[in-house]
């Protein structure tokens, strides 16, 4: 593809169906993967050289590339990533690319820094300003602009000053890098039996080559050391390693340990940095100078040259799966990626995903069993609160024993935590004179009260009203009551119960990531004695002296007749309860329960994990649900619902005949309505080798196009049923 009257087929950066043909001008050269900006309509937009043209175009009805950038061509095995993921879960390929080239400004050369040095021609006049700059430079370095502002404390006037005197000269430096490379030898673990057993069944994996491992250990049993020196391993065979994490609140005391363990910080990759920061990374990444990044599920698609290994922390998370735009799955696409690129993976978690932990029994996964503690610390001990029999007083939410067990480890200097996924202070408000709820007028859900902001919110679109003093439909005052606990809630009681108590409360909508990581640095400090907390606290914090954990509504997640409510909810427990006792001491975990038989808390109470899983496989094969079957769901949403629910109805009618699938609906969603829009909901179920996505495009291709405001979202293996 070098010469001169090429046409080649640009994939550009915008929602469309497929490349479009361009004219490579006179003494350009194009490769398949260059990155280009290209004329589309009225404006200039970025694109990547796909290959040859699809079609034969007449060479005077094409427009000309009119950039080609200086950076290295995308590789092979990310442009077969684009294709595949678009085609598997429905976006089109333009859209995938715009995910690839999330940083433009990576593209243009990285600016020079301006620095100085002394040309030892001294000036006739010297101010004590100009003498302390001609000091710091006496060692003949040249010295970058901001740091000689920094070390001589001059305004910039002085430095020009003397560089208009000839007294010191202006050089231009190349940029320094993101970050340095990580050393995979700087301070290597010292790692117990149990973790050197589990890295030499991971590193028998061969580094370049494609293999996945389940590296499945209790919490706290060490499971970073044994990826961190998995990692080393694939620094050490030249490839480059990123490592997904599911929260950007947890993403620094993980930089620090990486930073302890490789001498040098990872580079990141999270909604939280700039542009610049971003830009600087992603140009990093695509030239090969950066070898680790950390980052959230975005980072999938960095222009890694050199891929050698993906590790995914928790990888049962429900964060590694995105909702908007393109509906993937990280951990999916993660092994995805790696096959293409011949590149390693390490699965982990404390309580993986039944698919996971399928993949691993029937062998397609190594897996790698962490079972012990590190450093000694023994499992939690847990029990089932029965709140039938052992509830609390009406009005409370926490339970006698468990109040109990509160106080004697805050007696011991000990630390606590109550645990409730819900945020604000109570989940329903109504009126006790005329029964009216208040509810969200965009969405189909309740508002919730936030009585330490003094407002209503809606947690699906954000609409908040400040708390009113008066009922809006009877007009009745001091009349409107808080039903069912949220996390505030919970707080006001401790507040009573526990007053000496130093207490915080940790929930994703108190404050930045910057002032939650303050916070979770004070508690492990350990300058809270009673931690109060939603899922933010489940994951990845080490609380040395935290030995009682309470769950006051252990049952929150099985309500909502979602297929993978009981997984979920076996998950966050698990993890909620491994807080408890990670150091020296011994810890407690109570779950409170008005189903203390239901198979989650059977196999909690017990310990018998295994037990679990068998169930819920079982249950699973039964209904042909994930991993032995594959479900696509079609949310149709508008403005109007009849026409929501009649559109769903005739494209249900026009779904081609397939053996083995099933179609389920319409119905309305459990959340009908968000932001104004009525949400209708269809579902396929089809056998675990059936090509659904490719039946769900023929199917939508063949059924009446969507008009006005109707629109379709397609979410191939959904997580959410809501």
């Amino acid at each position: 593809m070098h010469a001169s009257s090429d046409i080649v087929a640009v994939m550009v950066g915008v929602a469309v169906e497929g490349p479009y043909s361009y004219r490579v001008p006179p003494g350009v050269s194009v490769a398949r993967g260059s990155i280009v900006a290209v004329p589309l309509g009225p404006r200039l937009t970025h694109g990547v050289v796909w290959g040859p043209p699809r079609d034969t175009i007449a060479h005077n009805r094409l427009r000309d590339i009119a950039h080609v950038y200086d950076v290295p061509p995308l590789s092979e095995e990310l442009l077969k990533l684009v294709d595949w993921v678009a085609r598997y879960t429905l976006a089109v390929p333009g859209q995938v690319v715009r995910s690839v080239l999330r940083s433009t400004e990576a593209l243009d050369p990285p600016k020079p820094v301006i620095a100085f040095r002394s040309t030892g021609h001294e000036p006739e006049k010297l101010t004590p300003a100009r003498l302390r700059v001609l000091d710091a430079l006496m060692d003949g370095m040249a010295w970058p602009k901001p740091a000689l502002l920094g070390a001589t404390g001059v305004s910039a006037s002085v430095v020009e000053g003397l560089e208009r005197v000839g007294a010191i000269e202006r050089l231009e430096m190349p940029a320094p890098p993101v970050v340095l490379p990580p050393d995979p030898d700087a301070a290597i673990a010292k790692l117990s039996e149990a973790q050197q057993l589990a890295l030499e069944q991971i590193t028998r994996l061969d580094p370049h080559q494609f293999g996945v491992a389940l590296l499945d250990g209790v919490t706290g049993g060490g499971k970073t050391e044994v990826f961190f020196e998995a990692v080393a391993d694939t620094l050490r065979a030249g490839r480059q390693a990123l490592i997904l994490l599911p929260e950007i609140a947890l993403t620094n005391t993980f930089i620090d340990r990486f930073t302890r363990r490789f001498g040098a910080r990872p580079a990141e990759w999270h909604s939280d940095m700039t542009p610049s920061q971003r830009a600087k990374v992603w140009r990093g990444v695509l030239e090969g100078t950066v070898r680790a990044v950390v980052g959230a599920r975005s980072a999938l698609f960095l222009p890694f040259r050199e891929l050698g290994m993906l590790v995914l922390d928790e990888e049962h998370d429900g964060a590694y799966k995105q909702a908007d735009g393109i509906t993937y799955h990280a951990r999916d696409m993660a092994v995805v990626r790696a096959h293409l690129c011949n590149a390693r993976v390490i699965l982990s978690s404390a309580t993986p995903s039944v698919e996971t932990r399928n993949n691993a029994n029937v062998g397609r996964y190594e897996h790698v069993l962490l079972t012990s503690r590190f450093a000694e610390a023994a499992l939690p001990n847990i029990t089932a609160l029965d709140m039938r029999t052992e509830g609390p007083e009406r009005g409370e939410w926490i339970a006698p024993t468990l109040a109990r067990e509160i106080f004697g480890a805050l007696d011991r200097g000990e630390q606590a935590l109550l645990f409730l996924n819900r945020r604000g202070y109570a989940p329903l408000t109504l009126c006790q004179s005329c029964g009216h709820q208040y509810k969200c007028p965009d969405c189909s859900a309740w508002m919730v009260e936030h009585r330490f902001r003094g407002v209503l919110m809606c947690h699906h679109c954000g609409h908040e009203v400040k708390t009113p003093k008066s009922c809006g439909e009877c007009g009745d005052t001091d009349s409107l009551v808080a039903v069912g606990p949220g996390i505030e809630r919970v707080a006001e009681e401790a507040a009573k119960r526990f007053p000496n108590a130093r207490r915080v409360i940790l929930s994703s909508d108190m404050g930045s990531h910057s002032h939650l990581r303050e916070r979770f640095t004070e508690v492990e400090r350990g300058e809270y004695d009673l931690i109060i907390g939603t899922q933010l606290v489940s994951k990845g914090h080490h609380f040395e002296k935290l030995s009682v954990v309470g769950v006051l509504d252990a049952d929150l997640g099985l309500a909502h007749g979602d297929p993978r409510a009981a997984e979920k909810t076996f998950q966050i427990l698990t993890q909620v309860a491994g807080r408890a006792g990670r150091a020296s001491r011994s810890g407690k975990a109570f779950l409170q329960t008005y189903h203390p038989d239901h198979p989650v808390m059977r196999a909690m109470v017990t310990g018998d994990r295994e037990a679990f899983y068998a169930h819920e496989l079982t249950a699973r094969e039964a209904g042909g649900l994930p991993p032995f079957g594959r479900l696509a769901a079609l949310i149709v949403s508008a403005n109007e619902h009849a026409a929501a629910m009649d559109y769903a109805k005739r494209l249900l009618a026009s779904a081609p005949q397939a053996d083995g699938l099933r179609l389920f609906g319409p119905a309305d969603a459990p959340v009908s309505q968000i932001r104004g829009r009525y949400r209708v909901r269809l579902l396929a179920q089809s056998g675990k080798d059936f090509d659904l996505s490719g039946y769900v495009r023929f199917w939508l291709a063949m059924g009446e196009k969507t008009t006005g405001n109707l629109k379709v979202q397609v979410d191939i293996d959904p997580m959410s049923f809501m």
